[in-house]
């Protein structure tokens, strides 16, 4: 499947296995390359602790236009943001 092919394609065309740039990566693989990263970050590894969900945040914007699609960033953050919301708001 493209998304599982593509999805570690760098938005400014510095990843695998194509080398290939912004709208040439199928938007499924640019929106499977943010969630599988902050996934990742989340989750314990072998060789590292996650990070806190803070720390995965900042990293997601530092990436933002060079290795993720900014504006999928940008929409990402912001159900993540309302995500948290709904959740503290049906928890209380």
């Amino acid at each position: 499947m493209p998304i599982i092919l593509y999805h570690h394609e760098h938005f400014n065309g510095q990843g695998y296995p194509h080398r290939l740039k912004k709208d040439k990566i199928p938007i499924e693989a640019r929106i499977c390359s943010i969630a599988d990263a902050y996934s990742v970050m989340l989750t314990d590894r072998p060789y590292r602790k996650a990070i806190s969900k803070e720390e995965a945040i900042k990293e997601l914007k530092r990436c933002a236009g060079t290795q993720f699609d900014d504006k999928l960033v940008n929409v990402f953050l912001e159900i993540i943001k309302e995500e948290d919301s709904s959740f503290n708001t049906t928890n209380n």
